[in-house]
């Protein structure tokens, strides 16, 4: 069992990583809360695997919402069912809520939590590696509008992550692909050795997990809320947002879409002056565990698309480059260089 301690401005989360954490899910709980009620969300496809092992460990009042699996789910209606779940069951500002699911689920979840009552006490636990290796430490929580991705949202800690590699075994070969977009991001943002492992990840992915969360929690610690440091976790996920958007949120998933996004930021690196090895580098990684690189929409509606971006700045979009492996960097480009090189893609 490893643990690691996410310090924010103001608030702090606990995060565990071990294997067989699942059997634990109320031990850790009521060592951290102490709830009159417990209020669980989880989705269509992982109800049937492990909502029943974790709701039977709670000896206190439970309820349950089940949302439909899908990031096309991911849209305040769902926020507004979990609400009226909340209500139904009587919880308070005292009682907990726990995300049990992969990323959609967690950043539905939370946005949840952060404003039903003006704040309700979150527990994440993630059974996706996308989510175990990124989306459930930080904060970040939030849904999409038809205008773009995540653009309503909140930063809202959970006072505890419990991670539990043997969750993984139950996951798609499809869904843990997916999730080594975000490893992959790591690796050339912050620790160059996490790219040692990826050709062999199956054999290494309680290492991989533990070293993407630490890399996550020290930049979290020093930027929660998005201002400076923490931008750097966002390799890849510019044009790959915009990619999402363009499919509905159907033809690529999020991995998907963020290899497709970092292979393009590679490409902007490279004209800034980056050295053109890292360009085949990027791809032969993406190719070892089966991401896509190409993207395939029209450029001039990718570059429309950004201009609803986060990122965007007045006349700026904030891009994050990688001149050297393990080494990322903030750069602001206005809109007319930008549309240029989009075009070019």
């Amino acid at each position: 069992m490893k643990k690691l301690t996410l310090s924010g401005t103001t608030t702090r989360s606990e995060i565990y990583i071990g294997r067989g954490l699942l059997a634990e899910v109320s031990a850790r709980c009521l060592e951290v809360f102490s709830p009159s009620r417990v209020h669980i969300v989880t989705d269509s496809t992982v109800a049937p695997l492990y909502l029943e092992q974790v709701q039977a460990q709670f000896d206190l009042p439970t309820s349950v919402t089940i949302i439909p699996a899908g990031e096309e789910h991911k849209r305040l209606s769902t926020v507004e069912q979990i609400y009226h779940d909340l209500l139904a069951a009587g919880m308070t500002r005292k009682d907990l809520i726990i995300a049990l699911g992969g990323g959609v689920t967690g950043d539905i979840t939370g946005f949840a939590a952060a404003t039903f009552l003006r704040g309700v006490s979150l527990c994440q636990i993630p059974t996706t590696l996308l989510a175990q290796v990124d989306s459930s430490v930080g904060g970040k929580t939030g849904v999409d509008l038809p205008e773009g991705k995540n653009l309503v949202g909140a930063f809202y800690q959970p006072r505890l992550v419990l991670i539990d590699p043997d969750v993984l075994n139950t996951l798609p070969e499809s869904i843990l692909i997916d999730g080594m977009a975000e490893v992959i991001k790591y690796g050339y943002i912050a620790d160059a050795s996490i790219l040692e492992l990826i050709a062999n990840y199956r054999t290494h992915l309680e290492e991989i997990i533990y070293a993407c969360v630490k890399i996550k929690c020290d930049v979290v610690s020093q930027d929660e809320h998005d201002t400076g440091l923490r931008m750097i976790l966002n390799f890849g996920h510019t044009i790959g947002h915009a990619a999402e958007k363009l499919g509905g949120y159907t033809d690529l998933t999020h991995g998907q879409a963020v290899a497709v996004g970092m292979v393009a930021a590679m490409q902007l690196s490279n004209a800034m002056g980056a050295p053109s090895d890292l360009l085949p580098a990027l791809m032969e990684h993406l190719k070892q565990v089966g991401l896509p690189m190409e993207l395939t929409y029209d450029r001039e509606q990718i570059f429309h698309t950004l201009l609803s971006d986060k990122k965007k700045f007045g006349g700026t979009v904030n891009f994050i480059l990688v001149r050297t492996p393990g080494t990322a960097e903030i750069v602001p480009i206005d809109m007319q260089t930008l549309h240029q090189f989009i075009l070019k893609l």
